[in-house]
């Protein structure tokens, strides 16, 4: 039996129920992709169809969708962190009057979004 061109670069198939799978595609690390990996799959859906396309068939959107997520989650906190600096979040005011607080979290927090949706996802 002739042998594929996956096969003659070294790569090897493993089953997975009824199909044979190449077995890099088996063995790559589970991640959960949480809510900047999903809006950016879904972003790419719409509207970069053919790079959503090109990484799915290439195997290596997972990888992109994870690269994502660590990224806009780690600009997020950093960025959250440094606004309530800057406009004198802390946690006495938490102690002091915990519903402003928490008014000046979201408000924090939904701009923050904004920021990260428009460098990291859109």
């Amino acid at each position: 039996m002739a042998k594929t061109i996956f096969e003659q670069t070294g790569g090897t198939y493993t089953m997975q129920g009824d199909y044979y799978l190449p077995s890099d595609l088996t063995a790559r690390r589970r991640t959960s992709h949480r809510v900047w990996a999903h809006r950016r799959r879904e972003y790419l859906k719409q509207h970069r169809k053919i790079l959503y396309y090109n990484l799915l068939t290439s195997g290596k959107l997972r990888s992109h969708l994870a690269d994502v997520e660590e990224e806009a989650q780690l600009l997020f906190l950093r960025l959250v962190k440094e606004y309530a600096e800057r406009e004198g979040v802390t946690e006495q005011l938490k102690a002091k009057n915990p519903i402003e607080w928490v008014c000046r979290m979201n408000n924090i927090r939904e701009r923050v979004n904004e920021v990260v949706n428009a460098e990291m996802i859109f």
